[in-house]
């Protein structure tokens, strides 16, 4: 398994369930806290937090042309893009639901990771109960939708992370077959010399 950007490894190892069960919900939790901790399950909330952004960059798009004078296309854009961005709240609200229930209470050990449930649940909130309602309360959702992008900074961090660690691998086994290589030829000048 490769390093989980979400928990130390000595943290991750506490919270997974006993494999020693002969229940079937600590084999699901099992799968399941692989599953949140793969590369590809990072690239996918990755890209829906890309593709939620974008959303929310083309709603404020259409807001500043329109200057409050919209036609039915404009407002037909705008009703799709609050309901793309229900749909993804939910899909994120799912998601550190998941989280929770395979990571454990250890997962709040990380001031970000409480800093980003905290904007989730409030921004699903909001839009939820303020479905509708007047558009300058709508701004206080763009706010907390747009720190977001911490998360977006944060996936690229641990991809970065984990090709760091990939590459010092590499290294360090490198630099140990070239040390056995210069032994090799240690050796062989030494018998030359004999």
């Amino acid at each position: 398994m490769s390093s989980s950007p979400l928990l130390p490894a000595s943290e991750r190892d506490e919270s997974l369930p006993n494999s020693n069960s002969y229940f079937p919900i600590p084999s699901i939790r099992r799968q399941l806290f692989r599953f949140l901790d793969s590369k590809t399950f990072h690239y996918s909330i990755l890209a829906l937090v890309s593709l939620d952004v974008s959303c929310l960059f083309a709603d404020i798009v259409i807001n500043l042309l329109t200057c409050g004078h919209r036609t039915k296309p404009y407002d037909d854009a705008l009703r799709a893009l609050e309901i793309i961005s229900l749909v993804f709240s939910c899909l994120f609200v799912l998601e550190l639901i998941a989280t929770l229930w395979a990571f454990g209470t250890s997962y709040f050990k990380s001031k970000f990771h409480i800093f980003d449930a905290a904007i989730i649940i409030t921004s699903f909130i909001v839009e939820v109960t303020l479905q509708g309602v007047t558009e300058e309360v709508a701004s206080l959702i763009v706010i907390l939708r747009l720190f977001r992008v911490v998360k977006i900074v944060d996936e690229l961090g641990v991809a970065a992370d984990e090709q760091m660690k990939e590459m010092e691998s590499r290294i360090e086994d490198l630099e140990k077959e070239n040390e056995g290589l210069r032994g090799e030829i240690r050796r062989l000048k030494a018998e030359d010399e004999t």
